[in-house]
């Protein structure tokens, strides 16, 4: 089977009033950076929590290599929220200890790596480190697993551009090839080099899924270029 994800006829609504997300059908392949984008409120981290299994779907279903989301699924995920989850008394040597624990495709020796790259030391507290460190530490504990699927949901809001520098050079060099890498942002123009393909959302619809090459070719654009001509409409 070619598509790691399969969303059909997808809905999401909050308090059965708020439509967030909109019957959606999508199928993501194997083996590609894909790139989630659109305007605050068009539905995309409630996809991505929907796809990690966070949250439920009011309507429609998930496949996640041929598998319904459940302990499974979660098992080949790998999911980054848009929020520090990290507890601030621990160290970062006490998370890592509890994530290799947890999930078996953890790579201590990976973690240890990225943290030495960085220069962070691994006996420091989360509540010691800035917001930019805690997202580092946050993702190099993602990218340190062997998944099926990477789930970044605004990985590199909050950081300087050199950080963002490094934050997507790991996510390039320590994903798995078969795996693929959904990631939801804002700052297009950061990210769109390291993209395959392209998902863009509004108001909880699906308005266009393609290749990045497709837009560059038809268009003549970048994607940043193209985004902001769909969406100033």
């Amino acid at each position: 089977m070619s598509e790691l994800i399969e969303l059909m006829n997808l809905s999401k609504t909050y308090d059965s009033k708020f439509l967030a997300v909109n019957n959606v059908n999508l199928k993501l392949p194997k083996g590609k950076i894909i790139g989630l984008l659109g305007p605050n409120g068009s539905g995309k981290t409630t996809i991505i929590k929907m796809i990690a299994g966070v949250l439920q779907p009011t309507e429609g279903s998930i496949l996640v290599n041929g598998n319904p989301v459940g302990v499974e699924s979660k098992a080949k995920v790998a999911y980054l929220p848009d929020r520090t989850y990290l507890l601030g008394g621990e160290t970062i040597d006490k998370v890592i200890k509890f994530f290799a624990d947890f999930y078996e495709d953890f790579s201590v020796e990976k973690a240890y790596e990225m943290l030495k790259t960085l220069d962070i030391d691994p006996s420091r507290k989360i509540k010691t480190l800035s917001k930019g460190t805690k997202e580092k530490v946050q993702l190099i504990l993602v990218m340190s697993r062997q998944a099926d699927l990477y789930i970044l949901d605004e990985p590199i809001a909050g950081v300087d551009p050199a950080a963002r520098d490094f934050i997507l050079r790991t996510i390039i060099n320590n994903y798995n090839p078969e795996a693929s890498v959904l990631i939801s942002t804002h700052l297009i123009t950061d990210v769109e080099h390291v993209l395959d393909e392209v998902i863009f959302m509004r108001y909880g619809h699906l308005v266009l899924y393609t290749a990045v090459d497709n837009i560059r070719e038809k268009y003549g654009k970048s994607v940043d270029a193209y985004f902001r001509e769909v969406f100033s409409c």
